[in-house]
């Protein structure tokens, strides 16, 4: 008769894949999700939280919400627009890319936000508890170095 542990001690049953390789198949799917969300034209939200996601594509439009809590992410692509809230929270991104327009709320509660960009659009709240900006400035200095570079928020909230 053959027992469970010695079929596990003489390792008969070993896992099919390696971790690495399941790591490696996991970003190979997120990355055929964005490819099948932008040739579905972008409509809907796009949800990435906790996913392996380092880099979106250029150009990237999104027409509801953009969600990209706790990933590994560094930087946005260029002429992102997002029609309704983009949620960075608990991010690495130090800066946002010039000329963004996020026509909800944009999230960057725990992310590495130093600066704001160019013409930054934000249709709804701008969240910064707990980045480099709400540590250093006001509510009142944040609202007047957006307006300076051409930009608009409807409200900034910093918890």
């Amino acid at each position: 008769m053959i027992k469970l542990t010695d079929l596990l001690e003489n390792d008969i049953l070993k896992p099919r894949r390696s971790p690495e390789e399941r790591q490696k198949n996991y970003k190979i799917a997120i990355q055929k999700r964005i490819q099948k969300y932008i040739k579905d034209g972008g409509k809907g939200s796009l949800d990435l939280r906790g996913s392996p996601v380092e880099k979106l594509p250029d150009n990237l439009q999104v027409g509801g919400d953009l969600f990209l809590e706790n990933t590994p992410i560094r930087e946005l692509s260029d002429n992102l627009q997002v029609g309704g809230g983009l949620f960075l929270h608990n991010t690495s991104i130090k800066e946002l890319p010039n000329n963004l327009k996020v026509g909800g709320n944009l999230g960057l509660t725990n992310a590495s936000i130093k600066e704001l960009p160019n013409n930054l659009k934000v249709g709804r709240n701008l969240l910064l508890g707990n980045t480099p900006l709400s540590k250093k400035y006001s509510i009142g200095e944040i609202r007047s170095m957006i307006e300076e570079k051409g930009g608009y928020v409807k409200r900034t909230i910093m918890i």
